[in-house]
């Protein structure tokens, strides 16, 4: 599902997506190509060969800085899609950004990150928050968004749970949202005014992980055995609390079933955004 950009934001001469070849970044790219924005893709890999879409290419790596302050130059924002798993990866690559950004000017420098990041003490979130931080305190004008689990993770979980005949299942609940949804945001956040914290973006419904699962296996065609687990641990009781939920943010509009309607083959095919 795609939305249209306010129409009263005025959309910047240069606009930079990070991670602009995955799941997310893709998604942004698109809708920014389509408001009419000047969008950089910046990617660790070279330009595939033949690719004359309308945007402009950087090849530069925040892990080791090569190329990052030519891929910021000269732009007015910075939607920062990349991501890396591990605390201290996740900060290191937002501080890379931020002091290639700081020289570069002053962009808007938008960061992606999840709900619960401050309350749910897995690794990966303890560097998603830490980088918060070190966004909100680069002195640059900066957005940070926190959505709720893509329809996507939930989809690959689920499918790893099921290769064996009992599926195991947290007995936790989840709000996934659709990543189309979350690019809008994103997109129009990119296009507008720099506003701190934004308000969280979360999918239209909070389901039990069990019920998810059923409507995995009956999309895919699989017949399983579903095992409700509880797992120990602060990590597990934080999730048991709905510490990663946003209720009151549940903005999206794509279900979980809808989702799955868009695989033309779950085992494997290509994905077709609903509409």
């Amino acid at each position: 599902m795609q939305g249209e950009l306010k129409e009263e934001t005025t959309v910047p001469r240069q606009i930079l997506v990070t991670g602009g070849t995955g799941l997310l970044g893709r998604q942004v790219v698109g809708r920014l190509v389509d408001a009419g924005a000047q969008v950089r893709v910046m990617s660790r890999r070279a330009r595939p060969a033949g690719d004359s879409s309308p945007y402009a290419w950087a090849t530069a790596d925040l892990r080791s800085g090569a190329g990052v302050t030519e891929a910021v130059a000269g732009v007015d924002a910075v939607v920062h899609c990349a991501t890396a798993f591990g605390r201290q990866a996740e900060v290191q690559l937002v501080r890379t950004l931020v002091d290639a950004a700081g020289r570069g000017g002053s962009p808007h420098l938008l960061y992606t990150s999840i709900v619960g990041v401050d309350r749910v003490p897995l690794p990966y979130y303890k560097g998603k928050f830490a980088a918060e931080q070190v966004v909100q305190q680069s002195g640059l004008p900066h957005t940070v968004l926190r959505a709720t689990q893509f329809h996507d993770l939930l989809r690959a979980v689920f499918a790893a749970a099921a290769r064996v005949p009992v599926m195991p299942v947290p007995g936790i609940r989840f709000q996934p949202v659709d990543a189309g949804e979350v690019a809008d945001r994103l997109a129009s956040l990119a296009v507008g005014e720099p506003v701190g914290r934004a308000p969280d973006i979360g999918g239209p419904e909070v389901r039990d992980a069990r019920e998810l699962a059923g409507a995995y296996l009956r999309a895919s065609g699989r017949r399983r055995r579903i095992l409700p687990i509880r797992l120990p641990g602060k990590t597990f009781r934080a999730y048991h609390a709905g510490a990663h939920l946003a209720p009151d943010h549940a903005a999206g509009k794509v279900t979980f079933e809808d989702y799955l309607a868009g695989y033309s083959d779950l085992r494997g095919g290509s994905y077709r955004a609903p509409r």
